[in-house]
């Protein structure tokens, strides 16, 4: 009898999850949509209404991810990510760069996954440390700078995010604004910097690289990086 209430009290907890991950994924996929074009953020209109940003965000505090769930554990810290960026910005809008809040990825904190964190420590704690060999985040994790890989207009979903992921690693990777390919020379965003020991587990920065290109990089090709641009992705 006891074994028996056990697995019904499982079965109603991982209903309860479903309903409430997907009611998230749903809805953030709503959000993206309406606030989302061109890789660019519509900031001033969400400051103007942030009702449907402060649900979502008090929706992602209470939701309990298990990472044993990897897909859907990554696709639901993802979405809070960008997410949290959004609000962070929106907090201090009007403003030319998150790099002007003091803070705004190592102090300000968001509770999110019933758990308090800054936006560094859910990039470095929670998703990075817990599948280190998924460099790909660092194409969809979206820090408010035209430096960064572009927003999506839609959520990432557990269903989907395989896929998504591989194009935004693609689209970034063979963009030449972002891959600056010059003969045997080759500029890096500094993302391929800051975090390098991500790129190069399994070979080069340029190994990684080609792995997505159509076009490839020459293997032996000196590779520099150019500067961050972190003016904010807005639209105005």
């Amino acid at each position: 009898m006891k074994k028996i209430i056990i697995v019904l009290i499982l079965a109603f907890t991982q209903s309860i999850f479903s309903q409430d991950t997907a009611g998230f994924f749903a809805k953030a996929d709503t959000f993206f949509k309406t606030y989302v074009s061109n890789g660019r953020v519509k900031y001033s209109a969400i400051k103007k209404d942030p009702s449907s940003l402060n649900q979502l965000l008090d929706m992602a505090a209470t939701i309990s991810v298990s990472k044993s769930r990897a897909k859907t554990f990554q696709a639901f810290y993802i979405n809070a990510y960008n997410l949290a960026v959004i609000k962070g910005v929106v907090n201090k809008y009007p403003i030319k760069s998150p790099k002007n809040v003091k803070g705004f990825f190592d102090k300000t904190t968001y509770a999110l996954g019933g758990k308090v964190t800054t936006l560094n420590d859910l990039e470095n704690k929670i998703l990075r440390k817990n599948f280190p060999n998924e460099a790909r985040f660092h194409f969809v994790l979206v820090c408010a700078g035209l430096g960064c890989p572009p927003i999506i207009a839609a959520a990432y979903k557990p269903s989907t995010l395989e896929n998504q992921l591989q194009r935004q690693t693609e689209k970034s990777l063979n963009n030449p604004n972002f891959i600056k390919v010059k003969g045997k020379k080759v500029q890096l965003s500094q993302i391929f910097e800051w975090y390098k020991v991500d790129f190069v587990r399994n070979g080069s920065e340029v190994d990684y690289v080609n792995k997505f290109r159509k076009e490839k990089i020459p293997s032996d090709a000196k590779v520099s990086y150019y500067p961050y641009n972190w003016t904010l992705n807005q639209i105005k």
